[in-house]
This record gives structure tokens, C-alpha cells and sequence, in this order.
């Protein structure tokens, strides 16, 4: 990945020593900064919602329609123990999942999870004018989306680390303060150069 010159003054290398596994509400940016953090620190990227999908030959709002929240939630489980499992990477999930205990047992178990913490207007301004969202096909979405803020955030703060994201950080800022805070933590990243 071509950096500009001052990325290369400040750049460090490290090697990924467990999953990191982001966390946090639709629009949070969990998959654009899961990239860009998978990109940094040359490992793979995965995501949950898009490997059940893969496994489910259907989309998510298909599985929601057809099978249920109960159902999609249990393949959902299925599908993150799975790829937690796997080679230590980055695994962006979907904002539903850090709600289950099962989840929350298995991330913690297997890796480092990191709550992409966004406000309300923000991720209104993100999820406002797409339709793949099914909790949000309802007649008062952003009352919906605002419900389902209150109702996780609470669970969303027991993510082991939290990085605020804000309108007016680009991909790269945020993705670095993510580097920052699990280089922070401790047995995650190990430098490898300096």
C-alpha cells in the first residue's frame, strides 16, 4: 500500500497476535475501517454478515424475512465462532451480534473487541438512504435506529477497548486511532519494527 512520505517517517509495523473484532451499530464504519486496519497491519479482513451470506446462498434481509431474527442470530453465532477461529485477523461483525452473550463469550475467548463508537447523527446521515438495512423497515426509521442505539449502547461499552468515530475523521484517522488503541492494550499487536 503506497504511503506519502510523512506516513513513512511515522509508520511501524506490527504483527497481529489475535482476532480484532469490531463492534458497534449500522454505519458505525466497521467494515470501511475493518479494510483499512486489515490493510495496515497486512492481515485479512473478513466479515460476518457477508460470509453468512456466502454460507446462506441469500442476503440477510432474505434470511430476516424468510427464517427470522432468531434463526439469522444463531447462524450469525455459528458463522463468528468460525472465523474466529481462523488466522488471526480483522472481523467486522454485524451490530447485532456483540448483543448475544455467546458472542461476546467467544470474542473474548478468541480475540480483542473494539467498539466503533458513533453518535446518532452520524449514523443516521450513513444508514438514512439505504434499504438493506431490515430492523430499520419500519414507518419511523430514524425513531427505530434511535431505540436500537439506546438499547445496545449500554452492551457496546462492555467491548474491551472503544474508539469514538466522528464525522469529520477520514478513514485513515480513525483506523489509526484503532492501531493506537490496540497497541495500547497490550498482547495484541507486536511491534515488529520501529
Amino acid at each position: 500500500m503506497p504511503m506519502n512520505s510523512q506516513q513513512s517517517a511515522d509508520a511501524k509495523a506490527y504483527s497481529l497476535l489475535k482476532p480484532v473484532v469490531l463492534v458497534g451499530m449500522m454505519g458505525a464504519g466497521k467494515t470501511a475501517i475493518g479494510r483499512a486496519l486489515a490493510s495496515e497491519l497486512d492481515v485479512a479482513f473478513l466479515d460476518s454478515d457477508v460470509e453468512l451470506e456466502a454460507a446462506a446462498h441469500m442476503s440477510i434481509a432474505e434470511i430476516f424475512e424468510r427464517d427470522g431474527e432468531a434463526f439469522f442470530r444463531d447462524r450469525e453465532s455459528e458463522v463468528i465462532e468460525r472465523l474466529l477461529q481462523s488466522k488471526a485477523g480483522i472481523l467486522s461483525t454485524g451490530g447485532g451480534a456483540f448483543m448475544a452473550p455467546r458472542n461476546r463469550d467467544l470474542i473474548a475467548k478468541h480475540g480483542v473487541s473494539v467498539w466503533l463508537n458513533a453518535d446518532l447523527p452520524l449514523l443516521w446521515s450513513r444508514v438514512k438512504n439505504k434499504d438493506t438495512r431490515p430492523l430499520l423497515r419500519t414507518d419511523d426509521p430514524h425513531q427505530t435506529l434511535s431505540d436500537i442505539f439506546d438499547a445496545r449502547a449500554p452492551i457496546y461499552e462492555l467491548a474491551d477497548l472503544h474508539v469514538t468515530t466522528l464525522s469529520k475523521y477520514s478513514i485513515d484517522d480513525t483506523t489509526q486511532a484503532v492501531i493506537d488503541a490496540l497497541a495500547a492494550h497490550g498482547n495484541v499487536l507486536e511491534l515488529t519494527n520501529g
